[in-house]
Formats: C-alpha cells, structure tokens, sequence
C-alpha cells in the first residue's frame, strides 16, 4: 500500500498563497487519479482539484482560477498551489490517490486557516 503524506499548511492571511504537497511512498504511476479534497469542521469532505494519469484536471467552481493542481513523477509528488485564499477556504486538506480495483489511498491531512 502506497502511503501519502500532505505538507505545507498553515495560517495565511485572506489574499495570500500556499503550496500544499503530497508526497507518496511509491511511484505516483500506479495511480489512475490523484487528488486534493478538504474538510471545514462540521462539513463534509468535498473534492478541491483532481489530476488524471492522462494529465486531465478537475477543479471545484470555488476554486477555479486560483488554484493549481499538478505533479512531479520524478518526485513522486502531487501539489495543490493555492492563491488568492479566502477565510472559506479555512479546512483540513487531504490528498487521495485512485489505483483500478483497489482501495483508495488517503493522507492524514493538514490544516489550512485563512485568517487575518
């Protein structure tokens, strides 16, 4: 089982930016998909962005346009670059990664606080 582990969280103030990271213990390759979802506290766990093996991306209407989904093979290692953050954006991010005919892989999250 590939392990994720998302980094790169923390406080930020509204307008302001952060890369979120996703680093897998195995090659990125054996995913079909991989993805950022998030979870604001009493809410449940939406989709953020996703990208395809094929390189298609999918990103919520909240967020089109301010962030960016993408990878490094090389690193193993999938990013979300957030810009222009709002205090909605306030939540615990996760990273997920879809294998065929296996269970989904999850990280344990990280906190994101848009907040001045």
């Amino acid at each position: 089982q590939v392990q994720l582990v998302e980094s790169g969280g923390g406080l930020v103030q509204p307008g302001g930016s952060l890369r979120l990271s996703c680093a897998a213990s195995g090659s990125i390759f054996s995913f079909i998909a991989m993805g950022w979802y998030r979870q604001a506290p009493g809410k449940q766990r939406d989709v953020v962005a996703t990208i395809t093996s094929g390189g298609s991306t999918y990103y919520a209407d909240s967020v089109k346009g301010r962030f960016t989904i993408s990878r490094d093979y090389a690193k193993n290692t999938v990013y979300l670059e957030m810009n222009s953050l709002k205090p909605e954006d306030t939540a615990v991010y996760f990273c997920k990664g879809t294998r065929k005919f296996l269970a989904d892989s999850w990280g344990q999250g990280t906190q994101v606080t848009v907040s001045s």
